[in-house]
Order: structure tokens, then sequence, then C-alpha cells
């Protein structure tokens, strides 16, 4: 197994790493819509949240040799099912055409108080 820690991806906000590679895939850590300069949540609309988280997610991939066309598998974490249309919608725009499977799950809570948070499985 190897860590990944990417350069342009946010700190992590515990104890944690950005990915791990192990074998021919990437097993990312869920991450939030926090901006990579200054550590602040990007909040101001369901959308741009959803667009930072995949922006993080795909530094990610950067960081560790891949892309997202190369995504298998998203796990998709909302606070609020009545977001899911928007969401979607930017979602659907970021791997347009490629269509990873997917699984999409309404909680109660996420940390920072964030509204949307996704993790990803992709092939190196």
């Amino acid at each position: 197994m190897e860590t990944v820690i990417a350069q342009n991806a946010p700190q992590a906000v515990g104890p944690y790493c950005h990915g791990i590679k192990h074998g021919d895939l990437l097993f990312t850590s869920g991450q939030l819509a926090l901006d990579p300069s200054t550590g602040a949540m990007v909040n101001d609309t369901i959308e741009a949240e959803t667009e930072q988280v995949l922006k993080n997610l795909e530094a990610i991939l950067k960081g560790a040799g891949t892309s997202k066309d190369k995504v298998i598998k998203v796990n998709v974490y909302i606070t609020d099912l009545g977001d899911f249309a928007r969401i979607n919608e930017v979602y659907g725009s970021f791997f347009a055409p490629h269509t990873p499977a997917r699984a999409c799950v309404e909680v109660a809570n996420l940390a920072l108080g964030a509204k949307v948070e996704m993790d990803m499985v992709a092939a190196l």
C-alpha cells in the first residue's frame, strides 16, 4: 500500500490521508468543500459546495496519477435529499460522459457543517 498526499487538495482535518493506493486501485478519503488555499468551507450554495468537493477529489486523483475518467465508484453523503437534483446536476457535468457506479445516502450530519461529502475508488 502507498499513502497519497495531494499538493492541491485541502489538508486533512483528522488522522487520515488523502488516499491509499493498493494494487491497481486508489481509495480516497471523504472530501468536504474546503478551499485548499484558505481552509475555509465553500458553502454559498449547494452547487458551489458540490463543485469544490469534486475539485478536491480531482486533485487527489491527479496527485495519485489517475483521473476522473478512471473513477469506478463514488459514495455521496448528503444532509438533505431535497438537494439531490442540484447536486446531481453538478456531479453529472463533472463526470460527463463517464458514469461511475454510485451510492447516495442522506446522513444526519457531516463534519464542519458540510452538506455534501464524497469519496471515490479509481483505477490507477
